[in-house]
């Protein structure tokens, strides 16, 4: 994907290396579940399972297992994202990029990388960061006020036309408090994500920018990135989708050319080879457009960092040689670097 910065209010970028959205499930119904998943007594009281990996997955014809978050592990998850080693999604299943934050966390604090998530790890975390993990907040006409748009798909032209913004208030609410939809919705029963004035429950997190960015470090066996400061203090980890066999991500170093919030998506059939067809496609700007929320560009031509409309697949799927964070994740690391940032690719 190149990069073209432009003084306006949105810049415009060209599909090359980062390919389209890939295809989005259905939302859930804006109304909540019947009945709690969690409380927030027990998510501030919780200690996480020893094993992090989400159940395995049924047989084909077995009854799928209903959705049952650890109330340990979403505590975990909330401290680990203040402390900005990035869990992806918090989910209350654990899985692989949780395990990674926990080792990148405990690594970085001197606790050894192979503890897990012990009491030794709980404790340091609670100290680190003594507030409550769960929070209230009371939805507004302007959640819920839209514009909305339809799931993104992989017809370009029609993601153009009908928009990226967000599906629902359910997706805008989620986004901002760094959960899946179907965890907050647990967490709130009987809420209408459609009506305002009603109190949720939502994880605290803490969306301070990040400063002070020397160096970022890009892991493509990981499939993680890392920021350093100017004196190789490690300042955030984040999961990350990073290329793939046929369009892998570059390899050695690069630096930050500049950043672009909000940008828009141009597919250019005269840039790329692969098949989008043959029309010249302008995606607007939103946080279902393909590169998501915002994009670091790199001096690589064609190759960047940005945002993703669907957090739940970082770190899970390939990407087409760009590096996708979650739309936060990504935002809050754009934030700290400068043009000249050295970013290594490992």
């Amino acid at each position: 994907m190149s990069f073209r910065l432009i003084l306006a209010s949105a810049s415009l970028l060209t599909l090359a290396a980062c390919g389209a959205p890939e295809p989005a499930p259905a939302p859930p119904p804006e109304a909540a579940a019947p009945r709690p998943l969690l409380t927030a007594a027990q998510i501030e009281a919780g200690l996480p399972r020893p094993d992090l990996r989400p159940a395995t997955p049924p047989t084909e014809g077995a009854p799928t297992p209903a959705y049952a978050p650890d109330p340990g592990m979403v505590r975990l998850q909330i401290l680990l994202d203040r402390s900005r080693f990035s869990p992806g999604v918090i989910d209350g299943l654990g899985g692989e990029n949780t395990r990674q934050a926990i080792a990148a966390w405990r690594k970085a604090n001197d606790l050894g990388e192979d503890g897990g998530a012990d009491a030794a790890l709980l404790q340091a975390l609670a100290a680190a960061d003594a507030g409550p993990v769960m929070a209230q907040y009371t939805l507004t006409a302007a959640d819920i006020a839209g514009p909305f748009s339809p799931p993104p798909g992989d017809d370009l032209a029609e993601t153009a036309r009908a928009g990226t913004n967000f599906t629902s208030a359910l997706e805008r609410l989620a986004e901002r408090f760094h959960v899946t939809e179907a965890l907050l919705q647990g967490l709130n029963p009987g809420v209408d994500f459609r009506r305002a004035g009603q109190t949720l429950v939502v994880p605290a997190v803490d969306d301070t920018p990040l400063t002070g960015v020397a160096r970022i470090v890009i892991d493509k066996t990981e499939r993680s990135a890392r920021a350093f400061d100017e004196a190789g203090t490690l300042l955030a980890f984040y999961p990350a989708t990073i290329g793939s066999s046929e369009r892998p991500a570059p390899s050695g170093t690069v630096t930050v050319v500049g950043v672009a919030n909000e940008p828009d998506y141009t597919y250019d059939p005269e840039r790329v080879s692969y098949d989008r067809g043959d029309e010249r496609i302008v995606v607007p700007a939103g946080p279902n457009n393909p590169v998501g929320t915002v994009w670091i560009d790199l001096s690589r031509d064609t190759y960047g960092i940005h945002g993703s409309p669907d957090p739940s697949k970082i770190g899970k799927t390939a990407s087409n040689g760009c590096v996708r964070l979650t739309n936060w994740d990504a935002e809050q690391l754009a934030a700290g670097v400068r043009p000249g940032v050295v970013v290594r690719f490992i």
